[in-house]
């Protein structure tokens, strides 16, 4: 008879993510953030940690376990041990009333925390050091003051979830934990005072990414409707409680800004107190199923750290390791590939202006993506590229840049791939527009320029690798907008444009060519 293993998985290691907004931590991923911290924090019996998302609990629940282990000489009863932990160290604040009762039965082995099977016996409260208080946002003008979330989404009565995150929608979430006895013994005397506030030694947590906004359904003024950042405030929250270590994993978008994160992007690239990064340009390799674009990463800031960061990346079995300073040089964002410093480095040596100057903004000519033109030219008709069409409307439609009309030009979208599989085109491929041509905004504007030849010689200079290897540094989205295209240099468009003469021009080592041959693939035909 053939026997049986019996196995016992980890039950949130089996947890279905509730969206790509709100994820799951794997226990893995778990312990290899904690792994940054210092190992003398888990024998101290002092030290206080606060998850304020909690979703399974599984941050606290492993923080248990090292303490567990490292305060057994201390503590040697472990019943004594598993009392003083849970009562006097360990601190959550749940997003939803779902997740406290969850991370209750993680944590203190029971959904109340002074139910009959918690693992604790300290606990008269059911919520015990696992918070969850349910909220409102505060609307003004439309929009949550505290989260900018949509009051035309997210008002929405006591019958549904508000998304008020209890961190994040009070000014001092300390507060929550008032007036509750946090006493490593009260023989001690260190039961907190009435009043007293909570101080964290540790703040850590996968907060919430993201909320959608509701956008504009009408057609005529529809807005880009989607979804607005979440997670920079939980890390400014979080600082505001002046921790001794923050960490926390969150999209790794903010490395470029964008939408609603450009003053956090510049906060936390002037913050020297930002000592490791870790990043995985593939998310999907730290959530096993999820693609968040651009990717994820953790950090981990340190109130008394002063120097240049740690930065790992991690793409498949690619490790590379490089302490250096959050901001190179005459930039404004975060390069995330360490192998790409050296190749920036080159590049700015040269102070050539920036191939930017030639992209123009969004909506060049005037025209919304939904627009289309008539469908048959007519006499002294503009053509017209949209979105998968191709049209034709009257010179005096176009309401802006009506001088680029007549001239040569280039056309590339907007928008495409973020590229977390590598090697990847970063760009859609650009092509000619010719005089008597105008586009919508699906398409950005390269160019003008005086003529035919000197065009062709430009796009010969978009399809090569170095170029799109340098826009990729700036572009961790879908959105390839005018500023991706910063760190690019501008050349010599009377001549043709290869990736030898480039490498060569640049002086690029074996090693850096090699990089950028791994990293972009050759353009792909229209």
């Amino acid at each position: 008879m053939m026997q049986t293993t019996n196995y016992n998985p980890d039950v949130l290691t089996c947890l279905a993510n509730l969206s790509n907004d709100e994820v799951f931590t794997p226990p893995g991923l778990v312990n290899n953030i904690l792994d940054l911290l210092p190992k003398e924090l888990w024998s101290n019996p002092d030290t206080t940690f606060l998850d304020p998302v909690c979703k399974s609990g599984v941050f606290l629940r492993e923080i248990a376990k090292r303490l567990m282990s490292g305060l057994e000489k201390k503590i040697p009863d472990k019943q004594k041990r598993i009392n003083h932990i849970f009562e006097n160290q360990l601190y959550g604040i749940a997003i939803t009333e779902l997740t406290a009762m969850l991370s209750r039965r993680s944590v203190y082995c029971s959904k109340t925390a002074n139910g009959k099977y918690a693992v604790c016996e300290r606990f008269d409260s059911m919520q015990g050091n696992i918070r969850y208080e349910r909220m409102q946002h505060s609307w003004e003008n439309g929009k949550c003051t505290h989260c900018g979330a949509s009051q035309e989404v997210y008002d929405r009565g006591d019958e549904a979830e508000s998304y008020a995150y209890n961190f994040i929608h009070t000014e001092n979430p300390a507060q929550l934990f008032k007036n509750t006895n946090h006493a490593l013994s009260k023989a001690e005397g260190k039961k907190l005072k009435k009043g007293q506030e909570m101080k964290f030694d540790v703040i850590i947590g996968n907060p919430p990414y993201q909320l959608s906004d509701g956008g504009d359904n009408n057609e005529e003024t529809r807005t880009r409707g989607g979804a607005i950042p979440l997670y920079h405030r939980f890390v400014q929250q979080a600082k505001k409680l002046n921790p001794n270590y923050l960490t926390m994993i969150i999209p790794s978008r903010w490395f470029a800004g964008g939408r609603g994160l450009d003053e956090f992007r510049d906060e936390m690239l002037h913050d020297n107190g930002i000592s490791k990064i870790v990043d995985y340009p593939v998310s999907s390799e730290c959530f096993p199923g999820v693609e968040i674009k651009g990717g994820v990463c953790y950090f981990l800031w340190e109130k008394d750290f002063k120097g240049q960061c740690e930065v790992t990346t991690k793409r498949g079995e690619k490790v590379s390791v490089l302490t250096r300073p959050l901001l190179e040089k005459n930039s404004d964002i975060f390069v995330r590939y360490n192998e790409a410093i050296s190749v920036l480095r080159k590049v700015k040596t040269l102070n050539e202006k920036s191939f930017s100057e030639l992209v123009s903004t969004q909506k060049p000519f005037g025209f919304r993506t939904f627009f289309k033109g008539k469908s048959n030219s007519f006499k002294g008709s503009v053509k017209i590229y949209g979105n998968k069409s191709v049209g034709y409307i009257s010179p005096d439609e176009v309401v802006q840049n009506k001088d680029w009309v007549k001239e040569h030009k280039i056309y590339i979208t907007m928008a495409y791939g973020a590229g977390e599989d590598f090697p990847h085109q970063i760009i859609n491929k650009p092509f000619y527009g010719e005089p008597n041509s105008c586009c919508t905004e699906t398409y950005l504007v390269i160019g003008p320029f005086s003529s035919e030849k000197r065009t062709l010689n430009v796009l010969s200079y978009i399809t090569t690798k170095f170029f799109r290897f340098l826009v990729l540094l700036r572009k961790n989205t879908q959105h390839a907008a005018k500023g991706v295209y910063q760190f690019v240099p501008m050349q010599d468009f009377n001549e043709l444009w290869t990736d030898e003469k480039l490498y060569k021009k640049y002086g690029l080592t074996k090693e850096e060519i090699a990089f950028i041959e791994s990293m972009i693939r050759p353009m792909s035909e229209p």
